[in-house]
Formats: C-alpha cells, structure tokens, sequence
C-alpha cells in the first residue's frame, strides 16, 4: 500500500517538472520568437521563461488548490437567483447598479 502511495507520488512530481520545463521551453521560444523582432526586447534564457511562469501564476493566477472549487459561489448564487420573485430580481439589480454602477442606460419595460 505504501509502495503505491509513493509510486503516485513520483508521477506526480515527474509530470509536474515535466510539464514546467516544456512550458517553459514554449514561453522561451515563443518569447524569442517574437519579443526582439517586435518590441526590441532582450532574448531570454529557460530559467527566465520559467521565472516568469511562477511570476505569472503568482500575480494572475494565485495557487488555489482545487480549480472548481472557486466556482461555488456562482452555483450558490444562480441557486438563489432562480429563487427569487421578479420584484426581488428588480430589487437586486438595482441595489447592484447604485454600488456599482450601470454600463448602459436602464432597460425600461413595455
């Protein structure tokens, strides 16, 4: 049983450097590719191209654990959504539009 755990373990790791270093070698590439040619921008290494991955995921991504977990609060809302009346829908939407604002005009009804 433990041989199996740390077997899973391994391809784990094994398949997680793997995929890092061919992402790593496509940004290189593509970054190598294009950048200078377009921007005049420097040629990078593969450590960099990998620098900027981990940046990338830090600053845009963050490292959440589960990837549908942060979907829940769009279930529960869409659950509470179709359990509202129209004029608490109406309600709703208003309070948004005084906290957020409104991008187009209000949609009047016939």
């Amino acid at each position: 049983m433990r041989r199996n755990w740390m077997r899973r373990g391994l391809k784990f790791v094994l398949f997680a450097v793997l995929a890092a270093a061919v992402l790593s070698l496509v940004t290189m590439s593509l970054w190598n590719w294009l950048m200078p040619a377009l921007f005049g921008l420097r040629v990078i290494t593969f450590w960099q191209a990998l620098g900027m991955l981990v940046l990338s995921r830090i600053l845009l991504g963050g490292f959440r654990g589960r990837p549908g977990h942060s979907m829940h609060w769009r279930r529960r809302m869409h659950e509470r959504w179709e359990q509202m009346t129209p004029d608490e829908r109406e309600k709703f939407r208003q309070g948004m539009r005084e906290r957020c604002g409104h991008r187009s005009a209000p949609q009047t009804q016939a």
